[in-house]
């Protein structure tokens, strides 16, 4: 059997539903002499005669009842390949890969992606989940297509990148519990003196710690480091030195745990969604912005 022609298969169905060369021609727009040419081929294609004439017209033979449907419904996917083509075309798709960064309820990543797979459904995300400081620079290297990044305050991003201002936060030194005596009403350079848990230097709060003590020309006294926020909350816990928490985890921890939180030295910085200026208009990132946005506005 060669090769099934469309044409063919749709000549069959309009003579099946008219009954008539003629009228079938004028549905499909083609010349009687044409559709009877595709109607002889068809059959032919399939070793079946599916049409035989009457006194009414053309009429179907069992074996044409049978091939009907199956042509009916191949005419139908081929329709529905087509219109799932032209949504495809309208739609934007390909992949994403997006650098996350402290807890999802602050970053709002759910409604993010919620809106992305809402708005964009053949988009598809990648997370990587990191240090502010690692997205910047897989950013940079263009490894990474857009993410968030907290910033200190003061802290200017290069001209290299585009951002979105999300959300703003304060930061508090927490002490371990009973150091009350031996933190309230001490200045930068008494502090440093104090033992610390420092944090990797490509965290915020390596940063902002950084900036500050070097405004005063004083190094701190880094006794110990961790990667995240929990695990030197933890060490302050167990007695070991001072770290930096944002404000509603250091008030929650002093509730509950009564470790000392200095809250005449608050620290600020700012939670932005950032991409290279040079990418910011390419479809994909334009969608995420897009999406960025809408997310903050609610």
């Amino acid at each position: 059997m060669r090769g099934l022609d469309l044409q063919h298969i749709r000549a069959f169905v309009a003579v099946a539903k008219e009954g008539n060369l003629t009228r079938a021609a004028e549905k499909l727009h083609l010349t009687q002499p044409a559709v009877s040419v595709q109607l002889k081929n068809f059959q032919e294609e399939l070793n079946l005669t599916l049409l035989v004439r009457t006194s009414k017209g053309l009429s179907l033979t069992s074996d044409g009842e049978e091939i009907l449907p199956l042509a009916e419904k191949t005419l139908a996917s081929i329709h529905q390949l087509r219109k799932h083509a032209s949504l495809m075309q309208k739609c934007l798709g390909g992949r994403i890969a997006l650098g996350t960064t402290m807890s999802p309820e602050i970053t709002r990543l759910g409604s993010l992606l919620r809106e992305l797979v809402t708005s964009y459904p053949r988009l598809r995300a990648s997370l990587h989940h990191g240090m502010t400081g690692y997205i910047k620079s897989e950013l940079l290297k263009e490894k990474l297509d857009a993410g968030y990044y907290v910033a200190a305050v003061g802290e200017e991003l290069t001209p290299d990148f585009y951002s979105e201002h999300l959300a703003d936060f304060t930061h508090f030194i927490v002490a371990p519990k009973g150091w009350r005596a031996r933190v309230v009403n001490k200045d930068w350079e008494e502090l440093a003196q104090l033992p610390w848990v420092w944090s990797h230097p490509q965290s915020v709060h390596s940063r902002i710690l950084t900036e500050r003590f070097n405004k005063y020309g004083v190094i701190p006294n880094a006794v110990a480091h961790a990667d995240a926020e929990a695990s030197m909350l933890d060490m302050v816990h167990s007695g070991i030195g001072l770290a930096l928490a944002r404000q509603s985890v250091a008030l929650r921890h002093s509730e509950k745990y009564g470790l000392v939180v200095l809250d005449a030295y608050p620290l600020k910085s700012s939670l932005y969604f950032i991409c290279l200026s040079k990418r910011q208009h390419e479809p994909a990132i334009s969608a995420v912005l897009q999406a960025i946005r809408v997310t903050f506005q609610r």
